[in-house]
């Protein structure tokens, strides 16, 4: 397991430099000079100079990527173009939103769609599981930013129920609750069906399983012999999903955090990218990779564990 584990973290921390590296040459590769993209078409070259030396672009290539390795490992993400501010304590103050929205969204996303890929193994091979083979693929198809529109026409709109924008007001639980609803529900819609499609592709597997067998002949109902012997087992593909799952909704929350004007990274890269802010918007690409490798290696080691055949595939 040991072994397993470390051949994982060295996988992530190699796909993390790509990522920075990735990042550079992209750099580069946007058409037109960044100073002149960032400070307009009326800039002096005496601005323009200035910028460029404070963005670090006059060095060469591979001592800005040197110098961003050595900062980055330190917790230094470099300093905001415009505001003079730390990279990092900007991304420190708007993370905890969007890793809020985040876990709203996946929270009812795998409720419900768990529920849902056990109702189907329930009532396989029925009208009831054909409606909801049906139901998934309808969610799966739909696009967030898309839900996110039509829920502030309904909820906000026309109902007036739920905040528009926001994130609701510091100090009140009940506030940003409501405030969070209709982001969650826009990120995590899509991915009630995947889940329940996993769920009950990998339910179906476990159900011809030998203990299941067992508890069949002993008369136990189907409901108990579904959630109590075979979704601990079925769970297990799951957690893969649930670990990819959740990088796509924080990079959903891009677009949707936009649409509610709701404080986050979203909102951050999205202001940062408009400005030419190359320091900002690599700060939160590295970091939101970072985080997401962490899950995605976390959700591998716990598989690991729970299913050995998976470090002896490796090992062989």
């Amino acid at each position: 397991m040991l072994t397993y584990a470390i051949k994982r973290i060295l996988l992530a921390v190699l796909i993390l430099i790509v990522v920075m590296l990735a990042m550079y040459a992209m750099v580069f590769l946007v058409p037109g000079d960044p100073a002149s993209l960032a400070l307009g078409p009326r800039a002096t070259p005496e601005l323009k100079r200035e910028l460029i030396a404070r963005m670090g672009l006059d060095q060469p290539l591979f001592i800005q990527v040197y110098r961003f390795f050595a900062n980055a490992l330190s917790g230094d993400l470099g300093y905001d173009v415009w505001s003079k501010r730390p990279v990092a304590a900007q991304i420190a103050e708007v993370f905890p939103q969007t890793l809020l929205l985040g876990l709203a969204a996946m929270g009812w996303a795998v409720v419900l769609g768990v529920a849902l890929g056990c109702s189907a193994v329930i009532y396989r091979g029925t009208f009831m599981d054909r409606m909801l083979g049906l139901l998934s693929v309808s969610l799966i198809s739909i696009p967030s930013f898309v839900v996110a529109i039509y829920l502030l026409l309904i909820f906000a709109v026309w109902l007036n129920w739920l905040p528009a924008i926001g994130a609701g007001e510091a100090g009140d639980p009940w506030s940003q609750f409501k405030a969070v609803l209709m982001p969650a529900f826009a990120i995590g819609i899509s991915w009630v069906g995947y889940l329940a499609r996993m769920v009950r592709a990998s339910m179906l597997e476990v159900m011809g399983a030998n203990h299941i067998r067992t508890a069949r002949a002993f008369g136990l109902p189907e409901r108990r012999i579904v959630f109590k012997y075979a979704l601990r087992i079925a769970i297990i593909p799951t957690i893969s999903l649930l670990a990819v799952a959740f990088g796509s909704i924080l990079s959903s929350a891009v677009f949707v955090e936009t649409v509610f004007s709701r404080p986050g990274i979203g909102t951050l890269v999205t202001a940062a990218v408009q400005k030419r802010n190359y320091p900002v918007v690599m700060g939160t690409v590295l970091t939101m990779t970072a985080f997401y490798l962490m899950v995605v290696t976390l959700a591998d080691l716990v598989i690991a564990s729970l299913d050995p055949r998976v470090r002896d595939v490796l090992r062989g």
